[in-house]
């Protein structure tokens, strides 16, 4: 098995609290009815916490298709959310899973960043593009503009 990692951070210009919130201890609440591609997501086992496990279930040009997502570490202290996807549905078969590491931290702006460090587990000696690592960014800053746009649309949302 190999481990192929990159780090990247995105900006938004909402509160790290918030944006933590939507993205990490609310998302499967918050996202299914916001993103239109996201059509459910169900928890598996676990209350929440690490060890949590839940099935995300995308729709995609017509097409399903569904993951499954495990918490890793969760600390709404440090605004700290790691967890790993696999299980994949319609996914490279070469790996095994995908961790995100996240942090989000004050921005000097008074907005936020939310840090990022992602490991794929490869199977055998596959390797990991970096197109693959590319496209992580492209749509983790997608991720976040769209839940940054509907905080600011959205002062209630805490």
């Amino acid at each position: 098995m190999g481990v192929f990692s990159h780090e990247f951070t995105t900006s938004a210009a909402v509160a790290p609290a918030r944006l933590y919130k939507a993205m990490a201890s609310d998302f499967h609440n918050l996202l299914p009815k916001i993103v239109d591609s996201i059509q459910s997501v169900e928890t598996i086992e676990g209350n929440g916490g690490a060890g949590t496990i839940m099935k995300v279930t995308l729709v995609d040009g017509g097409r399903s298709r569904s993951s499954l997502h495990k918490v890793e570490a969760i600390d709404e202290a440090n605004l700290v959310y790691n967890y790993s996807v696999f299980g994949f549905t319609q996914m490279h078969d070469t790996w095994e899973k995908i961790l995100f590491e996240t942090i989000f931290e004050e921005a000097p702006n008074g907005g936020s960043i939310r840090k990022t460090k992602v490991k794929y587990f490869t199977k055998g000696d596959a390797e990991v593009s970096e197109e693959v690592f590319k496209n992580d960014k492209i749509r983790a800053d997608a991720l976040v503009k769209f839940l940054e746009n509907y905080l600011l649309e959205n002062p209630d949302y805490n």
